[in-house]
């Protein structure tokens, strides 16, 4: 019996560690990453998405990126 118990205890910890609630997606505007983030202008910003280097998404007009994204393209830039 114990060998069972310890058989679903094992698949139950898989599972639960596999299948974790995910973080919900962060955006931020073209400003934050020129301001907050990069410390750079507007233009270089758009120079950096013309360029393929963030990819932006628009919500209502605005033009958002992932925070994630942003900082993977910063750590991507540096090294």
């Amino acid at each position: 019996m114990d060998k069972l118990d310890a058989r679903w205890e094992s698949k139950f910890n898989k599972l639960q560690n596999e299948y974790q609630p995910k973080q919900p997606t962060k955006y931020v505007s073209r400003q934050y990453v020129a301001d907050e983030m990069l410390l750079c202008s507007l233009t270089t910003v758009h120079n950096l998405t013309v360029k393929g280097i963030l990819r932006k998404f628009g919500c209502g007009g605005r033009v958002l990126y992932k925070r994630d994204q942003v900082e993977a393209a910063i750590v991507e830039l540096k090294g």
